[in-house]
């Protein structure tokens, strides 16, 4: 069956529903389309026409399949499920978890699972999705051999990660055998897991489907220099048992000793459901449909992965969720018809940010190529252009995909100016060289997820939206991958709509609304709040902020109970994560003032863990690439040796930097370094909406550097100047002055006061810098210095109990076990009783030994 199959042969025609009962439609499979699918018909079924029967194979509902990795930063599959995907209340949807279809008969018009329960239906949806493709390599089915494709198949990744890890003493390595877009992800899951990836693919260059040889070529140098060993143009041999796990044998003759191979050579279509009971199917495999998605039998369709529109299958979501919208249509008497598919993809891979869009790879005849190759900057832009250079028809962006927002909606339009001026670094806004939505056509494809076009949302504005949260309720874009969300904020600008000053779509308040409310009602937990004064379940987006505010007003620990969940990456583990995937540890050193003891606990720690060591610009000394499962043994040794927490992976106080002020400089006035010491332990742990940094010169030759601080303090020879809304960053801003001459007691009682405004009415993510000029530095001085709200009291009482209610959060967690178990990614590993692991050095190496064991440390 070819296009030569019109849709007029195959239409089904329902009988009148008016008045009769309702039909049943029975849907085989619950994925991301699937959801899509039944929400789509429920929502347009105004008449409840149809009843909805759901049969799932997996035991989880519809869940984020596109951001399946993100399963490994937490291990919690309810953080995956998508929005209503139990259909709670609504009585005409049925979900049959766990319940494998495997016969179907079209005469009978039934579906058979594997308990032998039968449905019969009058319409019919297979949505079965793909299956992991698994080269006929010999020694394919061998234990440590996997996939990655579900939830269970991560879970049972992990346990052979932390096997091979336990066995191997921490030094591992895992292959994935495919260098695509899932291969990618599952190398980076990998690493995560503490093993060494190896990634081998067969094609010349990395993400062959996407990158052209210079995209393709720049993304490996990068992805090698992130600690990945990169193998292409190869193909894998064998994969034999060994010692370690298995020994993966390559063309080019290379072995690798690995705990864990992965395949992720791509997918085929789960059509053998269609294939037994005689449906067509598409040479390459998939259920063959027309352009309503239905197939030779009118009352059975198939959308997603597993349908071949007229003879192709689509492995992106956006063209899944355009199969499921028309299926939903065509049920309810409409014609809709599946039109081109977009196969724009953008990701940020291992860190490294990469997008194609439209032709990508010049496939058009006589089209043009513009391409901007910037090795210093790493990264590569290039654009596809008709044989005139006057119409987009595609690109690829690697390193840099900041124009993707804007390039991608102009795909088969005419290009307002210079196509260079496309691919030079980005403006301010985010656009591409400064080029905004405002070049846009009205038919340009804004949200390629739910085929809305900048026309589709500027008709909603004019007709009253006014947030982006509205804008997703009435069109539908950004509901899905979420990409399009800055070009929605940019219409709104770009249509003069004054922003709200709502903190996510779940909240209506400000974040300095929100801090009242916690202040006032003395609500202690994320779900408290949402339930009293928001809506939904939350994000990314409001999650960390509540969880900052709850920091700053209380004095228990961020993991305890619910907050844990609330957390981002780096606070999540106590510890910054690198860009290979490993995490840094930064003890505090008050004020640049360290004791010869604490330098060498410092440098033996990072010598048996095998750490990188770096002195930073706020004077302590950072340790990189410790695994998870490493952080509470070296957080152990250091607490022991009287060291703690430096807050680096907090927005919180991060350092206060000194000279060596008047004990040692000849031009030194003040104390620096007991200053910087005393503000140090002060505020230590205070929880802010962004990091905050501070400095103490001891003169005005100012070598802490004190004006480019959040907090700056200079000596004078009458005491100490105070400086406000310094820091670095995008735009670096000077501090300035605030109040001069103070007394110690003076100067402390201040920096209190501005600490605790800015906290209580920042927005989220705002440093001191803009803070500062958006209040005004005389409005900020009134209230500081002259207490113009009346609120200086309360703001020093905040940071009193602040003081009083301290502790260091990494000893936190090695005095509780529940949050310790948190820091270990081989929880099942056999033959580890106490599955926290601390390595010391035997014979020369590392070697795992349980906590509470007798440790010997050979030096």
């Amino acid at each position: 069956m070819g296009a030569s199959h019109g849709a007029t042969q195959w239409q089904y025609r329902l009988p009148s529903l008016s008045g009769m009962p309702t039909s049943r439609v029975v849907v085989v499979g619950h994925g991301m389309v699937a959801h899509r699918f039944i929400e789509a018909l429920r929502s347009r079924d105004t008449e409840d026409r149809w009843h909805v029967t759901v049969l799932a194979e997996e035991l989880d509902a519809a869940y984020d399949r596109v951001g399946l990795t993100g399963y490994t930063e937490h291990w919690e599959r309810s953080r995956l499920a998508l929005p209503g995907n139990l259909y709670g209340g609504d009585d005409l949807v049925d979900v049959r978890l766990g319940r494998r279809v495997t016969a179907l008969d079209s005469a009978a018009t039934t579906v058979t699972t594997a308990d032998g329960a039968e449905f019969r239906y009058d319409a019919l949806v297979l949505a079965t999705g793909s299956y992991a493709f698994v080269p006929p390599v010999p020694g394919h089915d061998l234990p440590q051999c996997h996939v990655y494709r579900t939830l269970d198949d991560l879970d049972a990744i992990r346990a052979d990660a932390a096997r091979a890890v336990t066995a191997a003493s921490g030094d591992a390595a895992g292959v994935v055998i495919g260098g695509g877009l899932l291969g990618l992800e599952a190398a980076n899951a990998l690493r995560s897991f503490g093993l060494t990836p190896h990634v081998v693919e067969m094609a010349p260059r990395l993400m062959a489907q996407q990158l052209d040889e210079a995209g393709g070529a720049l993304l490996g140098r990068m992805v090698g220099a992130l600690g990945i060993d990169v193998h292409v143009g190869v193909g894998t041999e064998r994969i034999e048992p060994a010692q370690a796990g298995v020994r993966v044998t390559l063309s080019d003759g290379q072995t690798v000793d690995a705990g864990v191979v992965v395949f992720a050579a791509g997918v085929r279509p789960r059509d053998e459901l269609a294939r037994v009971a005689g449906l067509a199917v598409a040479e390459r495999g998939g259920v063959l449909t027309d352009a309503s998605c239905a197939t030779r039998d009118p009352r059975i369709y198939a959308i997603g992965e597993v349908a071949a529109i007229d003879g192709r299958c689509y492995g992106l979501v956006g063209p899944g969720y355009t199969s499921a919208e028309v299926v939903a249509d065509r049920l309810l008497g409409g014609a809709a018809e599946f039109g081109i598919a977009d196969m724009s993809t953008k990701l940020k891979l291992l860190g490294v940010d990469v997008a194609s869009f439209g032709d990508a790879m010049g496939d058009t005849p006589d089209c043009l190529e513009v391409a901007v190759n910037d090795a210093v900057r790493q990264t590569y832009a290039k654009l596809v252009l008709s044989d005139d250079a006057s119409t987009l028809l595609g690109g690829i962006l690697v390193g840099d995909a900041s124009a993707y927002g804007v390039l991608r909606p102009m795909v088969g339009e005419q290009l307002p100016g210079d196509p260079l001026a496309f691919l030079t670094p980005a403006g301010s806004d985010g656009s591409a060289a400064g080029v905004g939505v405002g070049a846009l056509p009205a038919t340009a494809q804004i949200c390629s997820c739910n085929n809305i076009s900048k026309g589709d949302v500027t008709d909603a504005i004019a007709a009253g939206c006014c947030d982006v949260a509205g804008l997703k309720a009435c069109t539908r874009a950004g509901t899905s991958c979420g990409s399009c969300v800055p070009l929605l904020k940019q219409l709104l600008d770009a249509q003069g709509v004054e922003q709200s000053t709502a903190l996510c779509e779940h909240f209506p308040q400000s974040r300095a609304e929100l801090f009242e409310i916690v202040t006032a009602t003395e609500i202690r937990t994320f779900s408290g709040l949402i339930e009293r004064f928001g809506s939904g379940k939350g994000c990314d987006i409001c999650k960390p902020v509540v969880a900052s505010i709850l920091a700053s007003t209380g004095t228990g620990h961020i993991l305890d109970g619910e907050q844990a969940s609330l957390q981002d990456s780096n606070d999540h583990f106590l510890a910054n994560i690198q860009r290979n995937g490993s995490y840094s540890v930064v003890p505090r050193v008050p004020g640049g003032d360290i004791t010869p003891e604490h330098l060498i606990l410092i440098g033996e720690i990072a010598r048996d863990f095998g750490l990188y060591t770096k002195i930073t610009g706020g004077q302590r000394i950072d340790m990189f690439g410790a695994r998870v499962d490493q952080l509470p043994e070296i957080w152990r040794r250091l607490v022991d040796g009287g060291m703690e927490s430096g807050h680096a992976y907090g927005k919180a106080l991060r350092t206060v930097k000194s000279c060596v002020g008047s004990d040692w400089c000849r031009y030194g006035q003040q104390d620096s370094v007991q200053m910087a010491v005393n503000l140090e332990l002060r505020y230590r742990g205070l929880r802010a909406p962004h990091k905050i940094k501070m400095g103490v010169s001891g003169c005005a030759r100012e070598c802490a550097e004190a004006r480019s601080k959040d907090v700056g303090v200079i000596a004078t020879e009458n005491g100490w100047n105070l400086y406000v809304g310094g820091n670095g960053g995008m735009t670096p801003r000077h501090a300035e002055l605030l109040a001069s001459d103070l007394d110690d007691e003076t100067l402390v009682r201040y920096v209190d006061r501005f600490l605790m405004f800015y906290i209580r009415t920042a927005d989220r993510l705002q440093r001191t810098a803009p803070w500062v000029e958006e209040k005004g530095l005389e409005h900020v001085r009134e209230v500081v210095c002259d207490d113009s709200l009346g609120l200086a009291a309360e703001f020093e009482a905040a940071v009193a109990r602040h003081v009083e209610g301290y502790a260091c959060e990494w000893k936190g967690v090695l005095e509780d076990p529940d949050k310790l178990s948190r820091f270990v990614s081989f929880v099942n590993a056999p033959g580890v009783d106490d599955p926290t692991v601390t390595f010391t050095r035997s014979a020369g190496r590392l070697v795992p030994t349980p906590i509470g064991m007798p440790k010997v440390v050979q030096r």
